[in-house]
């Protein structure tokens, strides 16, 4: 797959930036995020990629994630993950094919379908896993963002 032209790496938060895990406690949610995923995220914006977060759900600790590594383009609380993909890439002024999006499971399937490009760490799902042209040797929340990022760096010369 061409990597060279993505412009926008939108990315599924639970499963694929996280590994599914959600601790439920008084102040909330708390999820666990990779370093090496972040990582690569801010590489990717430094080189100018454009990076989103596109989720079913909208917690404070994705929120947090998102401010700390500088990403500022959010889809929480997703309904239609390809709607929002659709949006963010006429925002941008970008086309469609320029789009990467990353998931695994079956409600990131519709945003994978509009978008050029697919990707999806190990442990998706089967139907995922057989849809995306890309799929990561890492699991979800486990490095699976960074190597696809370190995909995307390669081509452009990173």
């Amino acid at each position: 797959m061409d990597l060279k032209n993505v412009q926008l790496f939108a990315i599924d938060v639970d499963g694929t930036l996280t590994d599914g895990k959600m601790l439920y406690g008084p102040a909330g949610v708390s999820q666990t995020f990779n370093s090496k995923d972040g990582e690569g995220i801010m590489r990717l914006l430094a080189k100018g990629v454009h990076i989103a977060f596109v989720s079913f759900r909208d917690f404070k600790s994705t929120r947090r994630r998102a401010a700390d590594l500088g990403v500022k383009l959010l889809c929480l609380g997703s309904l239609d993950k390809a709607a929002s993909v659709t949006e963010l890439a006429l925002h941008l002024n970008i086309p469609l094919e320029d789009v990467l999006f990353m998931g695994d499971d079956s409600k990131d399937l519709p945003a994978m379908k509009v978008s050029g490009k697919s990707a999806c760490p190990r442990d998706a799902s089967s139907e995922v896993r057989n849809f995306c042209s890309i799929v990561s040797d890492a699991v979800g929340g486990a490095g699976a963002v960074r190597e696809i990022a370190d995909k995307i760096l390669e081509v452009l010369g990173d």
